[in-house]
């Protein structure tokens, strides 16, 4: 059944300029043939189902459903207000074919998202957050949670100079783990025979945390280590190396890991010698954590980006980048 709605738009001249302009009416969407609540009904829907999914349930077009869902969500940026951080998460997302990165700046505190450009993952693109943020909200950042790519950090120190800086727990265990795979690698490589056969097809029982090992996993992990001495080395450094999170001061801290590193010699383990000088080079992105003031959800960053590459895979990627932009900003905002 179709429903016709008929009603009476004024036309004023306008005061300023002097031109005929027609009455706004608050209830219509940007689209006029639709009510905003309607916009917002299909905005709603499509958090949890794809475009075309809810327009086959709506009996609309594809475009349309699409432009309905963006003032949704313009919509929900405008009510979730401008962003005044204090302490943020910096990371790169990988958008097309090929080495092409947007940055996604968050409010760790508030847990959400908020900020998505750039045109790479540079220190220019990441200064066009900074300055758009303005410099009296730049004052209120206290720390920037980020990984080891020197150009965040150098845009960071540059532009918010009072701000701490930590480097990521979740990335500096990634290149722990990728030093074990290498040791993996080429322990595989340089075998023959039946002792390359327990190697073969363990790489993510290497890597994965033991807790989490299924029993066969467990039964797979225990006959490699008994049979290749410097994995089970390996893979007990990696190991050992995770209680440098437990500590509570610095100190203590720092004590740990000259112990760990001295445990390296004598081992023939270049790819974990590479990853010692590594955290000993950037030493003074981890003190951070140690510092109670600075105690933050770290694991939100990591967890966006898992959020994110849900949603490119779910709409098989996406070509409209402005719309990616407004799905990310929102993904964490409550509905409306």
């Amino acid at each position: 059944m179709d429903i016709y709605l008929e009603l009476e738009v004024r036309r004023v001249a306008c005061v300023r300029c002097g031109k005929v302009k027609r009455e706004r009416l608050p209830w219509v969407a940007e689209r006029p043939f639709y009510t905003k609540r309607f916009a917002f009904f299909v905005g709603r829907r499509c958090r949890a189902a794809t475009i075309k999914d809810v327009a086959q349930e709506v009996h609309l077009d594809w475009h349309s459903v699409k432009e309905l869902e963006k003032q949704y969500l313009r919509e929900q940026l405008r009510r979730a207000g401008r962003p005044g951080p204090t302490v943020i998460g910096i990371d790169e997302i990988s958008i097309g074919k090929g080495h092409s990165y947007r940055i996604v700046v968050s409010d760790l505190l508030r847990r959400r998202p908020i900020w998505f450009g750039g045109t790479d993952r540079s220190e220019a693109s990441l200064t066009g957050f900074f300055q758009e943020l303005g410099p009296k909200k730049c004052q209120g950042i206290k720390l920037a949670v980020m990984d080891m790519w020197r150009p965040f950090r150098n845009a960071t120190v540059t532009q918010v100079p009072h701000a701490g800086i930590l480097f990521d727990k979740f990335h500096v265990i990634s290149h722990l783990g990728q030093a074990l795979d290498q040791v993996r690698k080429s322990e595989s490589a340089r075998l023959t025979g039946p002792g390359r056969q327990f190697i073969k097809g363990q790489k993510y029982t290497l890597l994965s945390n033991h807790t989490n090992l299924t029993l066969e996993g467990r039964r797979s992990l225990a006959k490699l280590l008994r049979t290749n001495k410097r994995l089970n080395i390996a893979y007990l450094l990696k190991e050992a190396f995770g209680q440098l999170w437990d500590y509570r001061r610095e100190a203590w801290a720092r004590r740990f890991f000259e112990h760990w590193k001295q445990a390296l010699k004598w081992q023939r383990l270049a790819p974990f010698e590479k990853f010692a000088r590594m955290i000993d080079q950037h030493w003074a992105g981890l003190v951070s954590y140690w510092q109670p003031q600075y105690q933050v959800p770290l694991g939100f960053v990591e967890g966006l980006n898992n959020k994110i590459r849900v949603l490119q895979r779910r709409a098989y990627g996406f070509r409209d980048e402005e719309y990616l932009r407004l799905k990310v900003l929102t993904c964490m905002l409550p509905e409306i």
